[in-house]
């Protein structure tokens, strides 16, 4: 398995779902995203979220990322473009 895998290649217009390894860069996941899955926006997949309580992304719990249910290693990971 990659270290980044796409996981829900839409959620909603502007955003995605990956499975990563916990130590995966940002730069590292939207590099994998933009090769992968390409958003079709001029500036490409640009955000990955991380912080809890993250208010931008519009979801009710806001905890995320989240503990991949299959791989203890693995964290799934909002991007947005």
């Amino acid at each position: 398995m990659d270290r980044v895998t796409v996981f829900r290649p839409m959620i909603g217009i502007f955003a995605m779902q990956v499975c990563a390894v916990k130590d995966a860069t940002n730069k590292e996941i939207l590099l994998h995203c933009n090769l992968h899955n390409p958003s079709g926006t001029s500036n490409g997949w640009s955000r990955v979220v991380r912080n809890e309580g993250d208010k931008s992304t519009l979801m009710s719990d806001n905890q995320l990322p989240v503990q991949c249910a299959e791989h203890e290693d693995r964290l799934h990971f909002l991007v947005f473009c």
